[in-house]
């Protein structure tokens, strides 16, 4: 029997195939890093590429093909080969046609290149747009940048024809949205992919609106989902009726590739059945192996055992079980019917899981749309804009547009999209509860917003432990950890840039209009995007007159080039971007400062001689500047601005007083008067007068626990994957300490553990909502990360200090207020946790942490 016959006939079952069910954008073979960079870059590489004699009449697909060309492979080789050459790719694919199809497809999807892989149009649009550095900071009518509009209007009119019929997914999320006003995480990952059509998706928001109502599960709505097309109830109708077998289960598997890859759930099945069904406690390990081989191993371990580790469960595999629901064993029928839909559910959602990404990357190229507080949205005048034209676009979201190659306004593709100002300031104007009359006043009210979302962003994501954390990143090129803190779709020396713009808004006080100062290209979370086009100066702070200083501008330059190179990259261009700045701007008082992580000698010396050079303008040689200041700084002196606090009128200050002395030396001016950390700018800490204490002292103990301690917030992307496994991923956790004998005693009596609210250092009052998503607490002694036990948390409230001391709380003297949580001792082996030091980690990445730090670990 061939493998054709074999995938159509299993056995004496024909084979139930599977059908697409779901759209996404693009293809999951063009995800990439630094997203909109890398579409640029290619652009130019593949406009390169077929402008060269040898390759221009070549064709890419067989039916471009030259007369004289032999096949279609020796090209894609060729550009593979030309993408290596070019630094665009290692060279490390075993197949180069291949690779070199998979990451031009992206380009195809978007309309940016034709099928004859020659630039469209639009492709030649966008590479324009990327070699005009303004086209990233200008933005349109909607508020955003130029080359986001040719992304905005590609998405308008793509289409994808997965799942058997047409859709345009960019519409429909458009629907979603005016009907919804934002689709949290879950509903974004798991049932916006599920409207393919007019009736699944009115289906999927009956189900939203339901669910949000009267509650239940997503995991409920992609099974009935499921049960809706024939091939699935086909499936459950003959797994249910016929005696089991592995033909039978492979029959119904329904998977994408091949029956084969479904082989694995077999020996489930059984184990399963022989657990639950049968009573044999003996075949609880071997379940637990046989699921421990499944791709969705995770998502069937948290649903029966609570653990992952395959030595707890060798231990005690009894006391690792789970019981299944009641409904799931009460007949042989009943637990078919079960395993079929759990099957399904897990491979759909572990599918859907996969198109996460993709689907927000494609949207985040548009920077219409918001991923914050666990919800997505559109930013405030593209859904004032989208919100009006949505009746009459919708009318269009399952058809084909004929315009995705060809360059057009929005208007072209539907006239709904006309900017209306006045349904704009009207749209505003309910959603901000504002009175304006003008489109210059909206869009100030909407600034407002960005900025208020920006400081909220510094607050959560850019505390001083965390910028000092990244300077310790920066200095060690630790770059995958960089990313992992700030963003992917920029490169190291762009998020460089941009924390030094984050450090200095800090040190000024959060004045400012820092966002138009980075000269950054910024996407709808207001981080920042690296993009193919240079720029004058990296940060251009302005400063108007305060008592401390005059009226000027401060340009700050950011690079993390080594001792090899700096000098050649930095001398020439820093000098040339202040010396051409002064002369259009005429203000002598604006100056620059030079951030790195490594000072060469010689580029201090250059810097310190430009007090005594002449910088004339080459068109008109009347025109010079006398003498220009440009202070050098490394990240140790960063750290010390944001480690003592320093304010920019005293740097103002000190910046002055290095420029006027008379030292011209490169190292000596730098130390003994440009160096932060060499300064008197702040107490050494062993010259720190001595502070008299406004408490009344207490017993060691007491005062350990009194200690107005930080708690941090950690995504699961900064542990290990064993410890991320552990868990599964999904669930909030809460790492506490226990500081003493008294502390455990209470914590054990009572079953609370409990977190300082209000005005101290390390409240976190506005994170309510994570304390409510919090369902395990784990817990270690103090000074002992090898100690840790477990507790399930099954409640949470807010007590005052009065409250807690009706309970007998062992410190004396409690705060005002705390969120307490309801616990009870969970039973699990924690020495995977312990092996992989997790409470060291911790402390890796705050060694404040050390102290006993509470610390949310989530999603």
């Amino acid at each position: 029997m061939t493998m054709a016959e074999y995938n159509r006939f299993i056995g004496n079952y024909e084979r139930i195939p599977y059908n697409s069910f779901v759209w996404k954008f693009g293809t999951t073979s063009f995800r990439t890093r630094e997203f909109n960079r890398m579409t640029e870059w290619q652009l130019q590489l593949l406009d390169d590429f077929w402008k060269k004699p040898e390759n221009k009449n070549q064709g890419w697909e067989k039916k471009y093909m030259a007369p004289w060309q032999k096949d279609i492979y020796e090209i894609k080789n060729r550009y593979y080969d030309w993408l290596v050459e070019n630094g665009f790719t290692k060279g490390d694919d075993k197949v180069k046609y291949k690779a070199a199809r998979e990451k031009t497809s992206g380009l195809y999807d978007m309309g940016l290149i034709d099928e004859n892989h020659r630039l469209t149009d639009v492709g030649r649009d966008l590479l324009e747009l990327s070699k005009n550095e303004n086209a990233f900071l200008q933005k349109n009518q909607l508020n955003i940048s130029k080359d986001s509009q040719v992304y905005l209007e590609q998405l308008l009119k793509l289409s994808a024809d997965d799942a058997g019929n047409t859709v345009r997914p960019f519409i429909v999320v458009l629907f979603l949205l005016s009907e919804l006003d934002y689709l949290t995480y879950d509903e974004f990952r798991y049932l916006m992919p599920l409207c393919t059509s007019q009736f699944n998706t009115e289906y999927i928001l009956d189900s939203i609106k339901e669910y949000r109502q009267n509650g239940g599960s997503i995991d409920e709505i992609i099974k009935e989902f499921l049960l809706n097309k024939s091939n699935y109830q086909e499936g459950l109708n003959r797994f249910v009726t016929h005696p089991f077998s592995g033909d039978l289960l492979l029959s119904v598997g329904m998977n994408r590739k091949s029956a084969e890859y479904d082989k694995a759930y077999i020996p489930v099945y059984l184990e399963m059945y022989a657990v639950y069904i049968q009573h044999d406690l003996s075949r609880i390990y071997p379940l637990f192996l046989a699921v421990s081989k499944l791709t969705t191993s995770i998502k069937w371990k948290t649903m029966m055992f609570n653990t992952s580790l395959t030595s707890a469960v060798k231990k005690d595999p009894e006391g690792s079980l789970l019981p299944l629901p009641e409904e799931a064993i009460q007949s042989e029928t009943a637990f078919k019917r079960f395993f079929y839909l759990t099957m399904h559910l897990n491979k759909a959602k572990s599918m859907l899981e996969d198109y996460l990404d993709l689907n927000r990357r494609y949207l985040g190229l548009t920077n219409c749309f918001i991923f914050d507080d666990e919800q997505v949205k559109l930013d405030i005048v593209p859904k004032q804009f989208f919100n009006a034209a949505i009746e009459e676009l919708y009318q269009q979201a399952y058809e084909e547009c004929d315009l995705l190659f060809k360059s057009c306004t929005m208007d072209s593709i539907c006239p709904a999209l006309t900017f209306n100002e006045t349904k704009i300031i009207e749209g505003i104007n309910k959603e901000l509860g504002t009175h304006i009359d003008s489109i210059d006043d909206a869009y100030d009210e909407v600034d407002k917003v960005r900025y208020d979302r920006f400081n909220k962003l510094v607050d959560d994501k850019f505390t001083d432990d965390k910028l000092l954390q990244l300077l310790d990143n920066f200095d060690n090129r630790t770059d995958g950890e960089i990313s992992q803190m700030v963003t992917d779709n920029a490169d190291v020396p762009t998020i460089f840039e941009y924390v030094l713009g984050i450090i200095w808004y800090k040190a000024s006080g959060r004045r400012g209009k820092v966002l138009d100062y980075l000269k950054l290209s910024l996407d709808s979370s207001l981080l920042p995007i690296t993009h193919a086009a240079g720029g004058e100066a990296d940060i251009v702070y302005e400063y108007g007159k305060t008592l401390d200083y005059p009226e000027h501008n401060l340009l700050l330059e950011a690079t993390l080039a080594d001792s090899t190179n700096q000098r050649r990259m930095e001398m020439e261009p820093v000098s040339r971007h202040l010396g051409n700045h002064l002369l259009r701007t005429g203000n002598k008082n604006s100056y620059c400062v030079f951030a790195t992580s490594f000072l060469h000698i010689n580029v201090i010396g250059d810097f310190r001689m430009r007090k005594m050079v002449m910088y004339c303008d080459p068109q008109d040689s009347n025109k010079y500047i006398e003498g220009m200041k440009i202070m050098p700084l490394r990240t140790n002196d960063l750290r010390c601005i944001i480690e003592h606090q320093i304010p920019y009128a005293k740097l103002y200050k000190h910046f002055c007083e290095a420029y006027d002395s008379q030292e011209m030396h490169p190292q000596k001016w730098y130390d003994e008067f440009v160096s932060i950390e060499n300064s008197n700018l702040y107490y050494k800490m062993a010259e720190k007068p001595k502070v008299v204490s406004m408490y009344p002292q207490y017993e060691e103990e007491d005062r350990m626990m009194m200690a107005a301690e930080p708690f941090e917030c950690y995504k699961w992307n900064r542990f290990h994957q064993s410890i991320i496994d552990f868990f599964g991923g999904d669930k909030t956790i809460l790492v506490g300490c226990v500081k003493n004998k008294k502390q455990k005693e209470w914590i054990l009596s009572h079953n609370i553990y409990n977190i300082r609210l209000g005005k101290t250092k390390g409240s976190m009052e506005e994170h309510r909502e994570m304390f409510s998503r919090t369902s395990i607490l784990v817990l270690y002694e103090f000074g002992k990360p090898d100690k840790l036990t477990g507790y399930t948390i099954v409640d949470h409230r807010e007590m005052n200090k009065e409250e807690l001391k009706a309970l007998g709380y062992p410190n004396k003297n409690p705060r005002k207020s705390y969120m307490t949580f309801t616990i009870e001792a969970l039973d699990m082996d924690f020495s995977l946790l312990v092996n992989h030091r997790l409470i060291e980690k911790l402390i890796e990445i705050n060694p404040e942490n050390e102290k006993g730090t509470p610390v949310f670990i989530e999603p």
